[in-house]
């Protein structure tokens, strides 16, 4: 049986394509809408979210891969840290390509050349400064594709197990499956919750725990909607202003 959400979707796309062909909508009737409305009471479940990943969190993944040797952990590591302070979608990180990269003085300047918050192709900047701590996306991803010796198309590419880079983008599929094994691989348990949507919630949750501002960290997402900035930072905010919290480090009356 499909749930609520995935009934919701094909009615959608249902009507659009209806409309689109100048046919009436059948699923604008009000028996459709009752019954999805009383499919959602009986079966419904809470939309299932991407956890966060912490910046200590990546900073362990980070950590175990400078152990590894060999391209494929420089380039995930590459990959991971710039989709984290890059607040990249998946989707755009496979699409990056060299002449996308704007080297400069205090980092990296990133021209998207297309995104799901800019349909029109006009194009969305990141701006990654450099780093002083263990994390560097600007540093390792020059390594990385001087190592690779990329100097134009894709910026990540299918690594073999001999160490040969391909041609192509790897699809991008391929981003949970490298942060849930490198992720696995430096000893954090909550794996399974993860996907590549954990980079930009980390990225927003722990800029706010930093100190950035709203502005701040909408801008560097790119995020259109307030709410969804706002979600994520009372996600941040969620032991620190907590009623529960209050009470239980309360100094005891003397």
């Amino acid at each position: 049986m499909l749930n609520p959400r995935t009934l919701a979707l094909r009615l959608t796309a249902l009507t659009q394509w209806h409309r689109y062909q100048g046919f009436p909508d059948p699923a604008a009737s009000a028996t459709v809408r009752k019954t999805l409305r009383g499919i959602e009471r009986v079966n419904g479940r809470p939309r299932q979210k991407a956890k966060a990943l912490l910046l200590e969190d990546l900073e362990l993944i980070v950590s175990h891969l400078d152990t590894l040797e060999g391209l494929a952990a420089l380039r995930d590591s590459a990959l991971l840290q710039l989709g984290y302070f890059g607040a990249f979608r998946r989707s755009e990180l496979v699409t990056l390509e060299v002449r996308d990269l704007q080297w400069e003085r205090e980092g990296l300047r990133i021209t998207l050349p297309r995104s799901k918050t800019d349909q029109e192709g006009e194009g969305l900047e990141r701006v990654i400064p450099y780093g002083d701590g263990l994390c560097c996306p600007t540093k390792v991803l020059r390594g990385w594709l001087e190592a690779a010796q990329i100097e134009q198309g894709p910026l990540f590419r299918r690594v073999s197990r001999w160490g040969v880079i391909g041609e192509v983008a790897l699809h991008e599929g391929s981003v949970n499956t490298i942060l849930a094994t490198r992720a696995e691989a430096a000893g954090l348990l909550y794996v399974p919750q993860m996907s590549s949507h954990s980079l930009r919630r980390g990225l927003a949750t722990s800029a706010y725990r930093a100190g950035a501002d709203f502005l701040e960290i909408k801008r560097q997402g790119g995020w259109r909607h307030d709410d969804t900035v706002h979600g994520y930072i009372e996600e941040a905010r969620a032991f620190e202003d907590n009623a529960a919290g209050s009470l239980l480090r309360r100094k005891p009356l003397m």
